[in-house]
């Protein structure tokens, strides 16, 4: 099965062609991703990245690109910020609300979202030169020139991988962001392997033994729930026109349990970086009540309990935010009614939309809560175990795995489209 949908791939040639600019972009990626600033002790900072949990996180969200320090090394962060803000505005302002239910409207915020991007990209760069300045033997003196030129290589960085992203999601392979924090997670497996392999022994096999646990439980947990979904039945009314009769059908509205796919995940780790990020910043501050602020916060977030419940309560918020994004009850209420449809027993219009509504905020609960469950599960087992990279790990297994079949449904549509082209 799995040999015939490759050969269809394979056959295709523009979506053949489609899937190798992926890769193609995926080693432009990699290779900008081992280009280091000058400058910097690459040892002492990929120290600095495993001793600690949040900017251990921060790394698998920039695409594992941070702890070489490279020319992208802030990743696809500051977009992905930026998308937020303006998402929560559309939520806010009533024209950018409008804005978004037109083709054109949409493009100006794709346009505004890009360009917010700039600004956030270089605030972000200078925070973490700054607290990666303070760390000890990571980067040593440097001169307001090299600030400077630090700050407009991250920023061209980040733009590049920005345009690499929506050069990917044009060819409807996935999601172009989705899938560069895709690959960078996948490129630590060659290297990461040989490393447990080398450093296992007797002692650490109950260690090795829970992880796999988590990565199964984390794979299930997600194929599960994104696959999951509720067939609302549709009835359409049988319509008369000249000396045809049309309409009569039964069909069903696929409702699915997680209908925002890994963009909660995404969103809730850059949101959970943000006060840590701004606290490290200013821990030196002169102003002694200020600093005394910014170890709280970092104290706060440090503490697994918090941690675990702000990251739970994020993920659970953002699941149920995007799906009010991405789904309009009102506008399929509308349709159904245009097209002559209605759900058997609820009246069309008004009563539609809000059934549809009250069904998806339903099921929408039961993915939320799986989905924060699996998002935090590692952190759990971090707890007894003590051993850091597995809070990394549920995180990457949740993003590797969500990507994937997201990935995969993309291509079988296409090849779908193929088969009713041909006939």
């Amino acid at each position: 099965m799995v040999i015939e949908k490759l050969a269809q791939i394979w056959k295709a040639r523009d979506l053949r062609n489609n899937i190798l600019f992926v890769l193609g972009m995926f080693a432009v990626f990699r290779l900008f991703a081992h280009i280091p600033i000058p400058g910097v002790d690459i040892l002492a900072l990929k120290k600095f990245f495993a001793n600690n949990q949040i900017f251990g996180l921060l790394n698998v969200f920039s695409g594992g690109v941070m702890e070489n320090f490279s020319i992208v090394m802030m990743g696809v962060a500051p977009y992905i910020t930026s998308s937020i803000i303006f998402q929560l505005l559309a939520m806010i302002v009533p024209k950018l609300e409008e804005m978004q239910k037109e083709e054109q409207g949409r493009q100006k915020i794709n346009m505004w979202t890009r360009w917010l991007t700039v600004p956030l990209a270089a605030m972000q760069a200078y925070g973490m030169i700054n607290i990666l300045g303070r760390s000890s033997g990571i980067l040593k003196n440097i001169t307001a020139f090299d600030l400077f030129s630090m700050i407009t290589v991250i920023t061209a960085g980040t733009v590049f991988l920005m345009w690499i992203g929506e050069l990917i999601t044009e060819k409807k392979i996935g999601n172009g962001v989705s899938l560069l924090i895709f690959a960078g997670i996948i490129s630590d497996l060659p290297k990461s392997i040989p490393q447990i392999a080398v450093s296992m022994d007797a002692s650490k096999i109950f260690m090795l033994l829970g992880f796999l646990a988590i990565a199964v439980i984390t794979v299930i947990g997600v194929v599960t729930i994104t696959e999951a979904q509720r067939n609302v039945p549709v009835q359409y009314a049988k319509q008369i026109r000249g000396n045809k009769m049309y309409g009569g059908t039964s069909t069903y509205l696929p409702l699915r349990v997680n209908m925002a796919g890994v963009i909660p995940i995404i969103f809730a780790i850059s949101v959970v970086l943000f006060p840590t990020m701004i606290a490290q910043f200013f821990m030196q501050a002169r102003t002694a009540w200020l600093a005394r602020a910014a170890e709280s916060v970092i104290a706060l977030f440090n503490n697994q309990l918090f941690y675990g419940f702000a990251y739970f309560i994020l993920v659970f918020a953002f699941t149920f935010f995007y799906t009010e994004v991405i789904f309009h009850p009102n506008q399929i209420a509308e349709n159904l009614q245009k097209h002559g449809g209605f759900i058997p027993g609820i009246r069309p219009g008004k009563n539609t939309a809000e059934y549809l509504a009250n069904t998806t905020h339903k099921i929408i609960l039961v993915g939320a809560l799986f989905l924060g469950i699996i998002a935090i599960l590692p952190l759990f087992l971090r707890y007894f175990t003590g051993v850091s990279a597995l809070a990394i790990g549920g995180t990457s297994l949740l993003i590797v795995v969500s990507v994937v079949i997201e990935t995969v449904k993309q291509i079988e549509s296409q090849l779908t489209m193929r088969e009713y082209e041909g006939m």
